[in-house]
Order: C-alpha cells, then structure tokens, then sequence
C-alpha cells in the first residue's frame, strides 16, 4: 500500500497568525465603536440632567424677577448644547433612515474612490487609452455620394 501525503488546504492566504492579527483588529475597532456609543450616552445623560436642572431653576425664579414679565430662559443654554448632541449623535449612529454617513457608507465610498484611482493610475502608466469621442461621418459621406438630391442642409 502506497503512503498518502497529509496535506491541508488553504483557502486563502492567510495563516493561523494572521487570522489572528485580524480577529484583534476587528476586536479593536468594536471596542472604539462601543467606546464612541458609550460616550454619547454620557453626552445625552449630562444634557438630560443639567436640562432638568435649568428648567427647575426657571421654574422656581419665573414669578421672583420683574413681576411684569416672567421670562422663559431655560433654551438658551440648551439650544446650542443640543445642536451639538444632534452632531455628535450623527456622528456615531448615522442619519437615521439612510446609510449617509454610517460606516457602510464610508466603505462604500472608499471603494469607489480607490476604483477611480486604479483607474487613473492604470491610464498614466501606458495602458491602452481609449480611443477618442468625436464623430465618425464616413457613412455620412457614403449616403451623400449615393444620394445625389440631397443638400447641405438636409446633413445638419
């Protein structure tokens, strides 16, 4: 009986060890996604709280001013505050409803960009370029030799 050979397939190129290197590099960029999610959190927490806080704060000085004109000030402080959770939830979440800014999005472009590169570098570095566009009247010459009656005008 002849010896069989033990062999392993390899499906791609990678290794045990680069498996390995990218198992902690998928690792790394969760753990800042997560990292990124949890600090809007805090972000939206601290808004809640100190919204809260203004509020109760005018509530209990609305009647103590100028008894003429209560005044309703508690927005101003957090109108910019909450311009800038908007932003900062954007950043992290996306817009909701289209993939505009999400992380597939900016994959998405990348990809395209980098095809566009490719390209370009392919065309400087002696690829065949392509021919170029202009109008070919050669069949346009063939049919006014063939038709006698037509003018100039009727070729516009």
């Amino acid at each position: 009986m002849g010896q069989y050979k033990r062999f392993s397939i390899n499906w791609g190129s990678n290794t045990q060890e680069e498996l390995k290197m990218d198992e902690q590099r998928i690792y790394k960029q969760a753990k800042q996604k997560v990292e990124k999610k949890k600090g809007f959190y805090k972000h939206l927490s601290a808004f809640i709280a100190v919204g809260f806080f203004f509020v109760a704060m005018n509530v209990a000085t609305f009647f103590n001013g100028d008894a003429d004109a209560p005044h309703l000030w508690f927005f101003y402080p957090m109108l910019p505050w909450s311009i800038g959770l908007l932003i900062h939830y954007f950043s992290i979440f996306g817009l909701p409803g289209s993939n505009a800014l999400s992380e597939k999005w900016e994959e998405e472009e990348l990809a395209k960009e980098l095809a566009r590169l490719r390209r370009m570098q392919q065309g400087r570095l002696g690829a065949p370029a392509e021919p170029e566009e202009g109008l070919d009247l050669k069949e346009l010459e063939k049919e006014k030799e063939a038709r006698t009656n037509w003018e100039e005008e009727d070729l516009v």
